[in-house]
């Protein structure tokens, strides 16, 4: 059996938020769904931040950037919009929102999660994928969401280089 080697996906730098914006712009156009200057900016944001967010820090960061006042409603719509594209994805354990690295196909994306920093890194995992699939095929259960994360000690904090 062939070894899986997995391919993480750190969301950091302006250059890679610059594409995945880009991207997620064509995406949208393609889909026939408006990108928003509010929807553009809180991705922007949650691809800047290299953690996880939630609906508060996320409306008081738009808030500094667009320069003007959100109320909660508009964050949850948008961060509702972005969810049902794929765009982004909820963390569960910390009710926050991290950017999609793959938007462009529907998959089982693992999400390891720091408990010291809080940074999270998506890896997409096929070999995982087929998987799950299988075994929920065999329950004759039908998959809506697909969320698994890990929560340890990233590299970084354990000093390890």
């Amino acid at each position: 059996m062939a070894r899986h080697t997995p391919t993480p996906v750190s969301p950091s730098g302006p250059t890679v938020a610059a594409k995945a914006l880009a991207a997620a712009a064509m995406l949208c156009r393609e889909r026939g769904a408006p990108f928003t200057a509010v929807r553009k900016c809180l991705l922007e944001t949650l691809w800047q931040a290299r953690q996880p967010l939630g609906a508060y820090e996320l409306m008081r960061r738009l808030e500094a950037a667009l320069e003007r006042r959100l109320t909660p409603p508009t964050v949850y719509r948008s961060l509702d919009f972005l969810l049902s594209q794929g765009l982004v994805a909820r963390i569960e354990s910390r009710n926050a929102f991290v950017p999609c690295a793959h938007p462009e196909h529907p998959h089982a994306c693992v999400f390891f999660v720091c408990e010291r920093c809080s940074v999270s890194v998506e890896l997409e995992n096929r070999a995982l994928e087929r998987l799950i699939a299988r075994d929920a095929g065999t329950l004759g259960f039908e998959i809506n969401r697909r969320v698994i994360e890990l929560q340890g000690t990233c590299a970084d904090c354990q000093g390890i280089e």
